[in-house]
């Protein structure tokens, strides 16, 4: 999932920022690391998980290539998409579902273990999953901050630049 902000405001600058290209990127920088980490944080929070590693597995990214500056959110685990995005009905392999099912139910046995995971993968082949959508609500809930920190950016490159003129 990407996000993109457009600063028509900073495009009417240009001829400032050719002065300073420095505080731009710095700038924008600052906002991209800030908006970042509170997407990073919200989609945590909304990220179902069973062992806590799907959670630990969030990263962010911030690359500068002149003055284009972008983040980045995300997981390398490969279940993450599907998580977010469901899935149409399979049939998913037991092991990683008796794992799910140790830690979800207080069940003793592992044929108990092992019935259960089955079961779970049957519905699955039938039905498929729902998507938990934590990076597409997260990107919902948090775009009046982001719109803020991405405003403040702007207005400090305005009068950093009007300052360094």
């Amino acid at each position: 999932m990407e996000i993109r902000i457009d600063f028509d405001e900073i495009r009417q600058l240009e001829a400032s920022y050719e002065r300073a290209p420095e505080i731009v990127r710095e700038e924008l920088l600052r906002a991209v690391t800030e908006a970042d980490l509170l997407i990073n944080r919200e989609v945590v929070d909304r990220m179902p998980s069973a062992s806590g590693l799907m959670r630990q597995s969030v990263t962010h990214e911030e690359r500068v290539e002149g003055l284009a500056v972008e983040g980045f959110v995300g997981s390398a685990l490969n279940y993450v998409q599907p998580v977010e995005l469901g899935t149409r009905p399979h049939f998913p392999p037991i092991e990683p579902l008796m794992d799910w099912v140790r830690l979800r139910f207080p069940v003793r046995s592992d044929m108990e273990v092992r019935s259960i995971a089955f079961l779970v993968a049957r519905k699955i082949s039938r039905v498929g999953t729902k998507g938990a959508e934590m990076f597409g609500k997260t990107l919902a809930a948090v775009e009046p901050q982001l719109e803020a920190i991405f405003g403040a950016a702007r207005d400090r490159i305005a009068s950093r630049v009007t300052g360094a003129a």
